[in-house]
C-alpha cells in the first residue's frame, strides 16, 4: 500500500478538492505511479484528522478526472499520468495541398484518441529516436511491415523488406540505380503524376501503354517493348489514381506472362491496395522475380508518416536500394517508423485502414447521388472520381469556378502520356472537409455545369 499523504493549505479551497489535486500533481510528478494502491479513505482521513467523507468526495473527484480507478473489497488504484489537454494549432491545421489525393481524416474521437495514445507511447523513446539508425528499418519495425504486407497475401523474407520515407522518395531512388538519363520506361497511358515529374527530373522518356476498362493491355506492352527497349515498367493496379480502375486477376496473369518473357523490371505502386476488404493479388506474388512492391501508407493510414514498406525482388537487390536510399535520404523517420510499427502492433492502423474504407464508401455514394446526370468513373475504395466533362466544358474554366470550395480538382494535363489530354478532371472526395461540405462542393459544382449549358 502507497504510503502518501497530501499537504493541506489554509487557502480557502475545499480540502476534497486539494486532495484530488494533490493525487494529480503527486501522479505527474511520478510519485504515485500507475497501479499503485492509495491509502483507504478512512485511514486517510485518520492521518489528515478531517471527516471521512471529505476523503470519499476527494476520491470520487479524483476518480471523475481519470486519475484512479476504485474496486469493492481491493480498493483504489492509480490509472497513471492524466491526459492533459492539448489544443489544435491553426497554423498547422490550416495546412493542406488540395492538389493531392488524400484519404478522408478520422473524425470519432475514440478513434483519434487511439491514435494519440501511440504517439504518446512512442513519445517514451523520444531520445533513441532521435538518433541516426538504420537506412531501411530495424527488425522490430521490419517485422510489422511483414505484418502489415501479409495483408495483401506477401510473406517476404525481412531481408527482402525495406522501410523508405514514402513511395515517392522509393521510385526516385529505384529509378537511379535502374536508368540512365535518355532510357525509356513504361507506364499507363494515363498514370501517377508523380512518376511523371521524376522522370522529367532524371531525363527519363516516359512512354503510355494503351488501355482498357482492365488496365493496360498485354499485346500493347508487348509490342513497346520490342520496340522502345525499356528499363522498367510502372503499374499502379489497384484502385488506380486518377481512373479508380483495378486490374483484374486474368488480366494481372496476362502482363506477369509478358515482363517474365522479357525479364522486365516492374515497380508496382500498391498505394491504395490496402484499402478495399478483397483486392487482387500484388504483381509480386505473380512475378516476385522481377517485381518491386511499394506498398505506401500515405493513402492508407496518412500521408504526414512519409513512409511505404517496399519488397524487393531478393537480398541482393534490397542491399541496392538500401544504397540508392542511404545516398538520397539517409534513412527514413525513426519516429514516424516507430508510431507506425506502435499502430500495427495494437491494431489501430487496421482501425483507421477501415475507417478509410467505410467512410470512402459513403463520400463515393455522395459523390454519385450529387452528380448524377455526369459521366463520372469512381469506386467505393477510391477517395477520388473520374469525372469526363459534358461536351464544350472546359476543364481550365470548370477548375476556376472551384477555387475556395476545398475540393481537389486536378486536370487531365497532369496524367496523360499517351496522346492529347482530354477534358477529364480528378475530383478528390476525401481531405480536411466533411461530408455535408463535400455534398455541398459537388452540389456547387454540378448546378455549375448544369447552368453554363454544358449538359446539354
Amino acid at each position: 500500500m502507497l504510503k502518501w499523504l497530501p499537504e493541506l493549505r489554509p487557502d480557502g479551497k475545499p480540502r476534497y478538492l486539494q486532495i484530488a489535486d494533490a493525487i494529480e500533481l503527486a501522479i505527474k510528478r511520478g510519485d504515485i505511479a500507475a497501479g499503485d494502491r492509495l491509502p483507504p479513505q478512512r485511514r486517510l482521513a485518520e492521518r489528515l484528522k478531517i471527516d471521512f467523507t471529505t476523503v470519499s468526495r476527494a476520491y470520487t473527484e479524483a476518480h471523475s478526472r481519470r486519475l484512479v480507478e476504485s474496486h469493492v473489497g481491493r480498493g483504489t488504484f492509480a490509472l497513471g499520468r492524466p491526459k492533459e489537454e492539448h489544443r489544435i494549432d491553426p497554423r498547422r491545421a490550416g495546412d493542406e495541398d488540395l492538389s493531392m489525393n488524400m484519404p478522408p481524416e478520422p473524425q470519432d474521437p475514440d478513434l483519434v484518441a487511439r491514435m494519440q495514445e501511440g504517439l504518446q507511447t512512442v513519445s517514451a523513446n523520444l531520445i533513441s529516436l532521435l538518433r541516426y539508425q538504420s537506412t531501411t528499418g530495424g527488425e522490430q519495425d521490419k517485422a510489422a511491415a511483414s505484418s502489415w504486407l501479409s495483408k495483401r497475401g506477401m510473406v517476404p523474407s525481412l531481408e527482402r523488406i525495406a522501410i523508405t520515407p514514402g513511395a515517392h522518395a522509393t521510385m526516385t531512388a529505384l529509378l537511379s540505380t535502374m536508368t540512365r538519363p535518355g532510357d525509356v520506361i513504361l507506364c499507363e497511358a494515363v498514370t501517377y503524376p508523380g512518376l511523371r515529374a521524376i522522370a522529367a527530373r532524371m531525363g527519363l522518356q516516359p512512354v503510355g501503354i494503351a488501355m482498357d476498362a482492365s488496365g493496360v493491355l498485354p499485346d500493347a506492352l508487348d509490342a513497346a517493348i520490342h520496340l522502345h527497349q525499356p528499363k522498367a515498367l510502372y503499374l499502379n493496379p489497384t484502385v488506380h489514381n486518377p481512373t479508380t480502375l483495378t486490374i483484374p486477376l486474368e488480366r494481372r496473369m496476362e502482363i506477369a506472362e509478358v515482363i517474365l518473357r522479357h525479364r522486365l523490371p516492374l515497380i508496382e505502386d500498391d498505394a491504395y491496395g490496402f484499402i478495399p476488404a478483397t483486392a487482387p493479388v500484388p504483381f509480386a506474388t505473380l512475378a516476385p522475380d522481377l517485381t518491386w512492391h511499394i506498398g505506401g501508407l500515405a493513402k492508407c493510414l496518412g500521408a504526414g508518416l512519409r513512409l511505404a514498406y517496399t519488397v524487393s525482388p531478393n537480398s541482393r537487390a534490397s542491399f541496392s536500394l538500401a544504397q540508392a536510399m542511404r545516398a538520397s535520404a539517409v534513412m527514413p523517420s525513426p519516429i514516424c517508423m516507430a508510431l507506425a510499427t506502435r499502430w500495427i502492433e495494437d491494431g489501430t492502423a487496421d482501425a483507421i485502414r477501415r475507417f478509410v474504407r467505410a467512410e470512402s464508401a459513403v463520400r463515393h455514394e455522395i459523390a454519385v447521388d450529387t452528380l448524377s446526370g455526369l459521366d463520372i468513373k469512381g469506386e467505393p475504395e477510391a477517395f477520388n472520381i473520374w469525372l469526363k466533362l459534358p461536351k464544350g466544358a472546359s476543364r481550365a474554366e470548370l477548375m476556376g469556378r472551384m477555387a475556395g470550395r476545398h475540393i481537389g480538382l486536378m486536370p487531365s494535363d497532369a496524367f496523360t502520356v499517351l496522346g492529347t489530354p482530354d477534358e477529364h478532371v480528378r475530383v478528390c472526395l476525401g481531405g480536411v472537409i466533411n461530408r455535408e461540405q463535400l455534398r455541398a462542393g459537388l452540389l456547387f459544382m454540378a448546378n455549375s455545369l448544369s447552368d453554363s449549358g454544358w449538359m446539354g
